[in-house]
């Protein structure tokens, strides 16, 4: 193959992969949501907003996310970010919630983020974490139809939900819910929880093997000690002898 070909080859793979990357390029870039590990049904999750700035121009400085009128959610808890305030909405409920023996009559209804000495500029993107809970049991995944304001007074509404499979042009932040666990409030704590008798078990067993290391320590200098003074005492005794047998042997030497 030729020089030539090869930089014709070259040239044009160059721009198809920017081709790729300017289509994929603004459907990737919108509000989207994530769980932090899994997002199980009937249990609780934090989840992650995150918010990109699409804009050269300006700045992102309001974000509002609705929250799922049919499967309203009892605990909804967002997490301070630096330079963002923070208002909560909520509403009354149609049909009041059971959750743990208690009957929630309202429910978070929408978080609003806007910028109080901070920005999204152009290029960067800005996670807002939320604490959620308890995530349905009869569905598959939860919408969360979400505004986003700029600086230049733009707004962006990304509330369309996915139809038959295809991405419409601004779509809505879709959490996926995965099976539910034998325990809805997560099995970290309870893990951990068992792990406790465990490592205490563990400390016991090394305190005793330490203990006891130290009895044989004692005893053998003990033993050693004992053994010392017995020999000490022969050897006095063995020196005494030997004294009166000398002066009795140069006694008789005399006589």
């Amino acid at each position: 193959m030729s020089a030539t070909n090869v930089s014709r080859i070259a040239i044009a793979a160059g721009v198809a992969a920017s081709t790729v990357l300017l289509l994929a390029g603004p459907a990737a870039a919108h509000v989207s949501v994530q769980p932090q590990g899994e997002a199980a049904k009937g249990g609780y999750a934090t989840l992650n907003f995150k918010v990109p700035n699409e804009r050269d121009q300006a700045s992102t400085v309001k974000l509002e996310v609705n929250f799922p009128a049919d499967h309203p959610l009892s605990s909804v808890t967002p997490e301070a970010v630096p330079g963002w305030k923070i208002a909560i909405t909520k509403g009354k409920l149609d049909k009041p919630l059971e959750v743990h023996g208690r009957k929630i009559t309202e429910a978070v209804t929408k978080v609003t983020w806007t910028a109080d000495g901070s920005k999204i500029a152009p290029g960067y993107f800005q996670q807002f974490p939320v604490s959620v809970g308890q995530l349905p049991e009869d569905a598959d995944q939860l919408v969360f139809k979400a505004i986003q304001t700029y600086d230049n007074k733009e707004v962006v509404r990304w509330i369309e939900e996915p139809k038959g499979g295809e991405e419409p042009d601004s779509p809505a932040p879709v959490l996926k819910l995965t099976a539910a666990t034998e325990d809805h409030h997560g099995g970290a704590a309870d893990q951990a929880g068992d792990d406790e008798p465990k490592a205490g078990h563990e400390a016991d067993d090394k305190a005793a093997s330490a203990e006891g290391d130290k009895k044989e320590t004692h005893a053998a200098s003990s033993s050693s000690d004992t053994t010392a003074r017995t020999l000490g005492i022969i050897g006095i005794l063995i020196g005494a002898a030997g004294v009166a047998f000398g002066v009795l042997a140069g006694r008789r030497r005399t006589a």
